[in-house]
């Protein structure tokens, strides 16, 4: 603690000095290095100092506002996005070519899920900078969230040209999961995690990633490991809690998963969180506890609406999945849609179609969903279930076995729904 006040104190000097090379001094590696080692709130409370000392400086401002987005990553709180848009929207005020702001702003509209605008204001950063990497990361962002993978992949194709470092391979790696290269991008997130990073959060950001990935292709020892080290690297960290929550409930430890998914919860209170946590209760036979969780998505989604997220696909599913608010969560899925289209938005919309028995239509979304044959098997679940429903037994069996060949128990609820429809085809086809 003594070294972040002296460091804290020292920079604060050199600001009240009149120091005009003191955004220089941060440049140096050494002393950068050490800002980077500093706890997201030592951080904050660093550039707030400096932002005193200096008001008129707008580097400290915008490194401010990058450091609440950080905290905003660690916590999803929203408050922090709020903190850090107002802060880019002042310096912009007085500078609209501020391009430190202007990138920022990128990351601010990804985050409030404006994908269509943050493709926009990406482009123009391109053309002002061509050879920044960043602009090309929250580009491809975008992209990827609007479906159109095409052009995404050209984007993290040049950001990896121009930097091929953890944040370039982390993108590339999601894209080959997407489209459908499972084993290529396992690959190419070990080589983002041995980038590694200056924040510890990022590498853990990335350790889960690859968790999640070999979780859905069965994977499982691996997706243990990772997401293990990712508790190590970042105590605490609620995305690897709910890995492990995943993990164990597939395994059947029921205790286990409930115990690492209420830690994930009370660090952050996601609906799949809450989600999740009703069926493990419903299995562990304490049905007060699951409906409490049920109740709490109902909270979650005052709380997003506060914040100014109106629709949360996750939500959604989460209605889908126990059978409730269906029209809602509709509504929902459809209100997304217009700024948000990639293949997990389709797979949502057809499973919420397909709860509201609008089986036609969420046939049609489902095939969407399924275009890039990307390995995730809630997709081909979902697809069975849809085909059951219209009487396509040969489809229905094709995408249910897809499903647990990638993982036997993908969900602990959902598949044994899949393992029971399977049998259902298997008994029509033995008449």
């Amino acid at each position: 603690m003594k070294s972040i006040l002296l460091l804290t104190l020292t920079f604060a000097a050199f600001a009240q000095s009149g120091n005009e090379k003191f955004g220089d001094l941060l440049q140096d590696r050494a002393l950068y290095d050490a800002v980077a080692r500093l706890k997201t709130d030592d951080r904050i409370a660093m550039y707030a100092a400096l932002s005193g000392t200096k008001p008129e400086d707008a580097h400290y401002q915008n490194q401010m506002a990058a450091t609440y987005l950080q905290k905003m990553r660690e916590t999803m709180d929203p408050d922090y996005l709020n903190r850090a848009a107002k802060i880019v929207d002042g310096v912009l005020s007085n500078d609209r070519v501020n391009y430190e702001a202007l990138r920022l702003r990128s990351a601010i509209e990804l985050e409030r899920h404006d994908f269509p605008l943050a493709a926009a204001n990406s482009r123009e950063l391109i053309r002002i900078a061509p050879e920044d990497p960043w602009n090309y990361g929250t580009l491809g962002d975008s992209l990827m969230e609007l479906g159109e993978y095409s052009a995404a992949a050209d984007a993290y194709q040049k950001m990896v040209q121009l930097r091929p470092d953890m944040s370039s391979y982390n993108r590339a790696a999601y894209y080959r999961f997407v489209a459908g290269d499972s084993n290529g991008a396992i690959e190419i997130m070990k080589m983002a995690i041995d980038s590694g990073s200056r924040s510890p959060e990022n590498v853990a950001w990335c350790l889960v990633d690859l968790g999640n990935m070999e979780l859905k292709v069965g994977r499982i020892e691996e997706a243990g490991k990772a997401f293990q080290g990712a508790l190590k690297l970042f105590p605490g960290y609620h995305p690897a809690h709910a890995g492990l929550g995943r993990l164990n409930a597939q395994a059947g430890r029921i205790a286990e998963a409930i115990e690492h998914y209420l830690k994930a919860q009370a660090a952050v209170p996601l609906p799949e969180y809450s989600a999740a946590l009703e069926d493990l209760y419903d299995a562990a036979g304490k049905p007060e506890e699951a409906r409490k969780q049920a109740a709490r998505l109902a909270v979650i989604e005052r709380m997003d609406q506060a914040a100014g997220f109106p629709a949360n696909r996750n939500l959604a599913l989460a209605y889908a999945d126990h059978g409730r608010n269906l029209d809602h969560a509709l509504a929902m899925i459809k209100e997304e849609m217009k700024t948000r289209r990639d293949i997990y938005q389709h797979d949502a919309l057809a499973w919420v179609l397909y709860q509201n028995k609008q089986y036609s239509e969420a046939k049609q979304v489902s095939e969407k969903a399924l275009e890039l044959n990307t390995p995730e098997p809630a997709f081909h679940y979902h697809a069975g279930m849809i085909a059951l429903a219209l009487g396509d037994r040969d489809g229905s069996r094709k995408h249910l076995e897809r499903a647990l060949a990638l993982n036997p128990n993908f969900d602990p609820k959902q598949a044994v729904l899949a393992r029971a429809a399977l049998a259902e085809t298997a008994k029509e086809a033995a008449k």
